[in-house]
C-alpha cells in the first residue's frame, strides 16, 4: 500500500503550489506561533495587565522602532526562506529528471542487448539491467527493471525432455536460452540475500512474478523475501534439473505457488524459516521429483497447501519444526508417492488437515513430537491413518491432537 502511493506520487513529478498562498500561509503560521509563544509567556510570567504611559520617551520609541525593523526582518527572512527551498526542490526535481533520463537511455540499451540473438550479448544485457536496478533513482524504475527480467523468464520455453531428438541446433538454442536464464535466477539470488551492509543493493520488498515459469534448475538459496513484496510462482512447472531455496527466509508479504507443477528433478526447502506473511501452494501437483522441507521452520504467518495433489514423487517435511503460524493441507489429495513427516515437531500453531484424502500416498509420522499447537484430522477425512500418527492402544493421544473415532477404534 505504501509502496503504491510513493509509485504514484513517483509518476506526477514535482508540484509546487503558487508562491502566494505558500507566502501567505507561511506568514500566518508564523503570526500563529508568535502569538501562541506571546500569551505562553503572559501566563507563566502571572501578568495581570499592561503598565499604560501617556507620553513616548526617546528609550520607548527606539524599541518601537527596533521592534519594526525586526518583524521587517523576519518578514523578508521568511520570504527568503520560502524562495530557498522552492528552489532547492526545484534543482532536486532536475536532478531527478536528468538521472531518470540517462537511465531510460541505458534502460533502451539494456533492453536491446536482452534481445540480441547472441548469447554472450544477452548475457550481458541481464548484468546491465541489474546494475540499472541498484542504481535506479527511484523504485519505480527499479521495479521496472525487475519486471523486465521475469518478464523473460516469462517467455515460451521448451524443457530439454521436449527437444526433438538428435537436433543439435535446437540443443544449441536450448543451452544458449538455459544459460541467460539461470543468470537472471542467480542475479535475483544474490539481490535477495543481501547483507544489512548492502541494502541499498537489496532488491527486499519489490514484486516478483514467476507465473507459468519452467524451472529445470536454478539456485534462490539464501533469498530473503521480507515483508511488502509479492513473489509469484503461479502455474510454475519445475520439470527437471535442481532448484534451491535452501535457507531462504519468508518473513513477510505473499509468496504464491499456487497451481504449480513439481514433475520433476529436485525443489530443495531445506532449513527454510516461513515466519510471517503467506506463503501458498493451492491447488499445487507433487507428480515427479523430490520436494524437500527437511528441517524447514514454521514459526509465523500462514502456508497453504489447500487442494494440492500428492501424486508421486516423494515430499519431505522429514525433521521440519512447526512452532507457529497456521499451516494447511484442507482438501489435500494424498493418491501416491510419498510423504514423509518423519520426526516432525509440532510444538505451536495449527496445522490443519481437514476434508484430507489419504486414498494411495505413503504418508508416514513416525517418531513426530506433538507436544502441543493443535493438530486437526477431523471426521471427514477420508482413508487410513497415515503411519505412525495413531498411539499404540492404551496410549493417550498427544495434546492438541484430534483424530477421527474410526482411526481410534480397532477393527473386529
Amino acid at each position: 500500500m505504501i509502496r503504491n502511493l510513493i509509485r504514484r506520487r513517483e509518476r506526477r513529478g514535482l508540484r509546487l503550489w503558487n508562491v502566494g498562498v505558500v507566502l501567505a500561509l507561511t506568514f500566518v503560521t508564523a503570526i500563529a506561533i508568535a502569538a501562541g509563544v506571546f500569551f505562553a509567556g503572559w501566563d507563566l510570567l502571572g501578568a495581570r495587565g499592561l503598565k499604560t504611559q501617556r507620553r513616548l520617551d526617546a528609550s520607548t520609541l527606539f524599541d518601537l522602532v527596533k521592534l519594526a525593523f525586526g518583524v521587517v526582518a523576519g518578514a523578508g527572512a521568511l520570504v527568503a526562506l520560502v524562495v530557498a527551498y522552492r528552489r532547492q526542490r526545484v534543482d532536486e526535481e532536475g536532478a531527478l529528471r536528468e538521472a531518470t533520463r540517462l537511465h531510460t537511455e541505458r534502460f533502451t540499451t539494456a533492453v536491446s542487448q536482452l534481445g540480441d540473438d547472441q548469447t554472450p550479448v544477452r548475457l550481458g544485457g541481464v548484468h546491465a539491467l541489474a546494475g540499472l536496478a541498484d542504481d535506479a533513482p527511484t523504485d519505480l524504475l527499479r521495479q521496472t527493471c525487475i519486471d523486465v527480467l521475469c518478464a523473460y523468464l516469462r517467455l515460451p520455453y521448451i524443457a530439454e525432455s521436449d527437444l526433438p531428438p538428435d537436433d543439435a541446433a535446437a540443443r544449441r538454442i536450448y543451452l544458449a536460452m538455459r544459460e541467460v536464464r539461470h543468470t537472471i535466477i542467480r542475479v535475483i539470488r544474490d539481490r535477495m540475500s543481501v547483507g544489512p551492509e548492502e541494502t541499498h543493493l537489496s532488491w527486499q520488498g519489490h514484486d516478483f512474478d514467476f507465473t507459468g515459469v519452467v524451472f529445470d534448475g536454478g539456485d534462490l538459496s539464501g533469498a530473503v523475501f521480507s515483508t511488502g513484496g509479492t513473489v509469484s510462482f503461479r502455474d510454475a512447472v519445475f520439470s527437471g534439473g535442481a532448484v534451491s531455496f535452501d535457507r531462504t527466509w519468508f518473513s513477510g508479504g505473499t509468496v504464491s505457488f499456487d497451481g504449480a507443477r513439481f514433475v520433476g528433478g529436485t525443489v530443495d526447502f531445506t532449513l527454510a524459516e516461513f515466519s510471517g506473511g503467506r506463503v501458498s501452494f493451492l491447488g499445487a501437483r507433487f507428480s515427479g521429483g523430490t520436494v524437500s522441507f527437511r528441517r524447514a521452520r514454521f514459526s509465523g504467518g500462514t502456508v497453504g497447501f489447500s487442494e494440492s495433489e500428492f501424486a508421486g514423487g516423494e515430499v519431505d517435511f522429514v525433521a521440519a519444526v512447526f512452532s507457529g503460524g497456521a499451516v494447511s493441507f484442507r482438501r489435500a489429495l494424498f493418491s501416491d508417492g510419498a510423504v514423509s513427516f518423519r520426526r516432525v515437531v509440532i510444538s505451536g500453531g495449527e496445522v490443519d488437515f481437514v476434508g484430507a484424502v489419504f486414498s494411495g500416498s505413503m504418508v508416514d509420522f513416525t517418531h513426530a513430537e506433538l507436544s502441543g499447537g493443535d493438530v486437526g484430522f477431523p471426521d471427514g477425512v477420508v482413508g487410513p491413518a497415515p503411519i505412525g500418527l495413531v498411539p499404540s492402544t492404551g496410549q493417550p493421544l498427544p495434546p492438541g491432537l484430534r483424530l477421527p473415532e474410526r482411526w481410534l477404534t480397532p477393527e473386529p
